[in-house]
Protein backbone atom coordinates (compact mmCIF):
# COMPACT_ATOMS: atom_id res chain seq x y z
CA UNK A 1 0.00 0.00 0.00
CA UNK A 2 2.86 2.48 0.37
CA UNK A 3 3.96 2.16 -2.90
CA UNK A 4 0.41 3.18 -4.39
CA UNK A 5 0.39 5.96 -2.06
CA UNK A 6 3.97 7.22 -2.86
CA UNK A 7 2.80 7.07 -6.61
CA UNK A 8 -0.02 8.83 -5.76
CA UNK A 9 1.28 11.65 -3.78
CA UNK A 10 3.88 12.09 -6.43
CA UNK A 11 0.48 12.95 -9.58
CA UNK A 12 -1.20 15.05 -6.45
CA UNK A 13 -1.05 18.44 -8.23
CA UNK A 14 -2.12 21.74 -5.81
CA UNK A 15 -1.09 23.69 -8.29
CA UNK A 16 -4.46 23.94 -9.72
CA UNK A 17 -7.49 25.72 -8.41
CA UNK A 18 -9.46 22.42 -7.68
CA UNK A 19 -10.87 21.30 -4.14
CA UNK A 20 -9.59 18.13 -2.38
CA UNK A 21 -10.96 15.45 -3.18
CA UNK A 22 -11.09 16.39 -7.14
CA UNK A 23 -6.74 16.76 -6.64
CA UNK A 24 -7.31 13.37 -5.27
CA UNK A 25 -9.50 12.10 -7.70
CA UNK A 26 -7.75 13.25 -10.47
CA UNK A 27 -4.20 11.80 -9.10
CA UNK A 28 -5.48 8.21 -8.34
CA UNK A 29 -6.84 8.76 -12.05
CA UNK A 30 -3.58 9.38 -13.75
CA UNK A 31 -1.74 7.02 -11.64
CA UNK A 32 -4.19 4.01 -12.75
CA UNK A 33 -4.43 4.83 -16.12
CA UNK A 34 -0.55 5.50 -16.57
CA UNK A 35 -0.29 1.95 -15.36
CA UNK A 36 1.45 3.00 -12.05
CA UNK A 37 -0.63 1.10 -10.50
CA UNK A 38 -1.14 -2.59 -11.76
CA UNK A 39 -4.15 -3.84 -12.79
CA UNK A 40 -5.82 -5.92 -9.69
CA UNK A 41 -3.95 -3.90 -7.09
CA UNK A 42 -6.25 -3.05 -4.33
CA UNK A 43 -6.84 0.01 -2.41
CA UNK A 44 -7.71 0.16 0.97
CA UNK A 45 -9.34 3.74 1.42
CA UNK A 46 -8.61 3.79 5.10
CA UNK A 47 -5.38 3.03 4.63
CA UNK A 48 -5.00 5.51 1.90
CA UNK A 49 -6.37 8.71 3.61
CA UNK A 50 -4.27 7.75 7.14
CA UNK A 51 -1.13 7.82 5.02
CA UNK A 52 -1.95 10.98 2.86
CA UNK A 53 -3.20 12.49 6.10
CA UNK A 54 -6.61 13.03 5.11
CA UNK A 55 -10.11 11.91 5.74
CA UNK A 56 -11.69 9.27 3.69
CA UNK A 57 -14.24 11.26 2.41
CA UNK A 58 -12.22 12.66 -0.90
CA UNK A 59 -10.75 9.06 -1.36
CA UNK A 60 -14.46 7.60 -0.90
CA UNK A 61 -15.11 10.62 -3.45
CA UNK A 62 -12.53 8.90 -6.05
CA UNK A 63 -12.93 5.88 -5.63
CA UNK A 64 -16.86 6.17 -6.87
CA UNK A 65 -15.83 8.49 -10.07
CA UNK A 66 -13.12 5.78 -10.87
CA UNK A 67 -15.94 2.88 -10.26
CA UNK A 68 -18.03 4.85 -12.90
CA UNK A 69 -15.22 4.79 -15.27
CA UNK A 70 -14.40 1.37 -14.87
CA UNK A 71 -11.21 1.78 -13.82
CA UNK A 72 -11.65 0.24 -10.68
CA UNK A 73 -14.32 -2.01 -9.09
CA UNK A 74 -16.02 -2.66 -5.83
CA UNK A 75 -15.82 -6.38 -5.06
CA UNK A 76 -17.52 -7.81 -2.21
CA UNK A 77 -16.05 -9.10 0.74
CA UNK A 78 -12.49 -8.01 -0.93
CA UNK A 79 -12.98 -4.12 -1.54
CA UNK A 80 -11.53 -1.93 -4.37
CA UNK A 81 -9.70 -3.38 -7.34
CA UNK A 82 -8.34 -1.58 -10.12
CA UNK A 83 -8.59 -2.63 -13.59
CA UNK A 84 -7.17 -0.23 -15.48
CA UNK A 85 -6.81 -0.40 -19.20
CA UNK A 86 -5.29 -3.52 -21.33
CA UNK A 87 -4.01 -3.96 -24.94
CA UNK A 88 -7.25 -5.55 -26.25
CA UNK A 89 -9.17 -2.71 -24.66
CA UNK A 90 -6.65 -0.70 -27.41
CA UNK A 91 -8.07 -2.92 -30.03
CA UNK A 92 -11.70 -2.71 -29.38
CA UNK A 93 -11.58 1.53 -28.81
CA UNK A 94 -10.10 1.95 -31.90
CA UNK A 95 -12.17 -0.33 -33.97
CA UNK A 96 -15.41 1.97 -32.63
CA UNK A 97 -13.02 5.16 -32.87
CA UNK A 98 -12.58 4.00 -36.39
CA UNK A 99 -16.25 4.04 -37.71
CA UNK A 100 -17.41 6.73 -35.58
CA UNK A 101 -14.68 9.67 -36.02
CA UNK A 102 -15.01 8.64 -40.13
CA UNK A 103 -18.59 9.12 -39.98
CA UNK A 104 -18.23 12.48 -37.86
CA UNK A 105 -15.67 13.87 -40.08
CA UNK A 106 -17.35 13.11 -43.05
CA UNK A 107 -20.68 14.68 -41.82
CA UNK A 108 -18.98 17.73 -40.17
CA UNK A 109 -17.38 18.44 -43.71
CA UNK A 110 -20.53 18.45 -45.49
CA UNK A 111 -21.97 21.03 -42.87
CA UNK A 112 -19.36 23.23 -42.64
CA UNK A 113 -18.98 26.98 -43.99
CA UNK A 114 -16.07 29.38 -44.70
CA UNK A 115 -15.71 30.28 -41.11
CA UNK A 116 -15.53 27.42 -39.86
CA UNK A 117 -12.82 26.03 -41.84
CA UNK A 118 -10.74 29.29 -40.79
CA UNK A 119 -11.36 28.35 -37.48
CA UNK A 120 -9.90 24.74 -37.63
CA UNK A 121 -7.05 26.08 -39.82
CA UNK A 122 -6.40 28.68 -36.55
CA UNK A 123 -6.33 26.09 -34.42
CA UNK A 124 -4.30 23.85 -36.32
CA UNK A 125 -2.09 26.76 -36.31
CA UNK A 126 -1.81 27.22 -32.75
CA UNK A 127 -1.67 23.94 -32.09
CA UNK A 128 1.91 23.51 -34.75
CA UNK A 129 2.66 26.66 -32.25
CA UNK A 130 2.38 25.13 -28.59
CA UNK A 131 4.15 22.15 -30.25
CA UNK A 132 7.23 24.18 -31.51
CA UNK A 133 7.02 25.79 -27.79
CA UNK A 134 7.49 22.27 -26.28
CA UNK A 135 3.80 23.06 -24.75
CA UNK A 136 2.80 19.61 -24.41
CA UNK A 137 -0.47 19.58 -22.17
CA UNK A 138 -1.62 22.20 -24.44
CA UNK A 139 -0.92 20.52 -27.63
CA UNK A 140 -3.07 17.61 -25.71
CA UNK A 141 -6.30 20.30 -25.42
CA UNK A 142 -5.34 21.66 -28.60
CA UNK A 143 -5.96 18.10 -30.03
CA UNK A 144 -9.34 18.22 -27.61
CA UNK A 145 -10.07 20.76 -29.30
CA UNK A 146 -9.73 19.80 -33.08
CA UNK A 147 -11.94 16.87 -32.36
CA UNK A 148 -14.64 18.61 -30.09
CA UNK A 149 -14.65 20.62 -33.36
CA UNK A 150 -15.46 17.96 -35.90
CA UNK A 151 -17.95 16.25 -33.69
CA UNK A 152 -19.90 19.16 -33.35
CA UNK A 153 -19.93 20.26 -36.21
CA UNK A 154 -21.08 16.56 -37.81
CA UNK A 155 -24.65 17.89 -35.81
CA UNK A 156 -25.16 14.46 -34.44
CA UNK A 157 -25.57 14.52 -30.83
CA UNK A 158 -26.09 10.46 -30.16
CA UNK A 159 -23.02 9.90 -31.48
CA UNK A 160 -21.17 12.71 -29.93
CA UNK A 161 -22.58 11.35 -26.54
CA UNK A 162 -21.70 7.57 -27.34
CA UNK A 163 -17.92 9.31 -27.80
CA UNK A 164 -18.34 11.04 -24.28
CA UNK A 165 -18.70 7.40 -22.90
CA UNK A 166 -15.32 6.39 -24.34
CA UNK A 167 -13.61 9.66 -23.25
CA UNK A 168 -11.35 7.58 -20.23
CA UNK A 169 -9.96 5.42 -22.66
CA UNK A 170 -9.41 8.17 -25.54
CA UNK A 171 -7.38 10.77 -23.07
CA UNK A 172 -5.61 7.65 -21.89
CA UNK A 173 -4.39 6.37 -25.47
CA UNK A 174 -4.15 10.33 -26.31
CA UNK A 175 -1.70 10.83 -22.93
CA UNK A 176 0.25 8.29 -24.11
CA UNK A 177 0.86 9.26 -28.04
CA UNK A 178 1.11 13.18 -27.85
CA UNK A 179 4.03 12.40 -24.79
CA UNK A 180 6.40 10.96 -27.86
CA UNK A 181 7.49 14.28 -29.62
CA UNK A 182 7.55 11.89 -32.99
CA UNK A 183 4.12 10.43 -32.67
CA UNK A 184 2.85 14.16 -31.94
CA UNK A 185 4.93 16.13 -35.02
CA UNK A 186 3.13 13.44 -37.06
CA UNK A 187 -0.31 13.57 -35.57
CA UNK A 188 0.04 17.14 -36.61
CA UNK A 189 1.03 16.95 -40.09
CA UNK A 190 -2.34 13.90 -40.29
CA UNK A 191 -4.89 16.81 -38.72
CA UNK A 192 -3.78 18.92 -41.45
CA UNK A 193 -4.29 16.76 -43.83
CA UNK A 194 -7.83 15.65 -43.05
CA UNK A 195 -8.32 19.30 -42.37
CA UNK A 196 -7.68 19.66 -46.17
CA UNK A 197 -9.14 16.74 -47.41
CA UNK A 198 -12.71 18.08 -45.63
CA UNK A 199 -11.70 21.83 -47.32
CA UNK A 200 -11.58 20.23 -50.81
CA UNK A 201 -14.93 17.61 -49.83
CA UNK A 202 -12.70 15.20 -51.05
CA UNK A 203 -14.95 12.56 -48.84
CA UNK A 204 -12.29 9.44 -49.81
CA UNK A 205 -9.15 11.36 -49.19
CA UNK A 206 -10.60 12.30 -45.61
CA UNK A 207 -12.07 8.82 -45.31
CA UNK A 208 -8.35 7.07 -46.18
CA UNK A 209 -6.17 9.59 -44.10
CA UNK A 210 -8.61 9.33 -40.67
CA UNK A 211 -8.23 5.76 -40.94
CA UNK A 212 -4.12 5.96 -41.44
CA UNK A 213 -4.41 8.50 -38.71
CA UNK A 214 -6.34 6.11 -36.66
CA UNK A 215 -4.19 3.11 -37.44
CA UNK A 216 -0.83 4.25 -36.68
CA UNK A 217 -1.93 5.76 -33.76
CA UNK A 218 -3.13 2.82 -32.78
CA UNK A 219 0.09 1.20 -33.36
CA UNK A 220 2.18 3.27 -31.22
CA UNK A 221 -0.22 3.16 -28.13
CA UNK A 222 -0.03 -0.59 -28.74
CA UNK A 223 3.73 -0.61 -28.92
CA UNK A 224 3.94 1.85 -26.00
CA UNK A 225 1.64 -0.31 -23.50
CA UNK A 226 3.69 -3.64 -24.52
CA UNK A 227 6.63 -2.09 -23.53
CA UNK A 228 5.05 -0.77 -19.91
CA UNK A 229 3.51 -4.46 -20.04
CA UNK A 230 0.21 -3.06 -19.38
CA UNK A 231 -1.76 -5.84 -21.52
Amino acid sequence: MSTIVDIVRKNLDFTQNKTLKESVYEAFRKTIILGEIPANSRINEKEVASALNISRTPIRYAMNKLAQEKLVEHIPRIGIVVKGIRVKDAYEIYDIRMALDTLATITAMRNMHDEDFQRMENLLKNGDRLNAENKVDEVLQNFSDFNSLIYGKSEMPRLKEIVTNLQTYLVYFRDIAIRSSDRRDLALEEHWLIFRGMKNNNEEQVRLITHEHLERSLKFIVDEMERRKLG
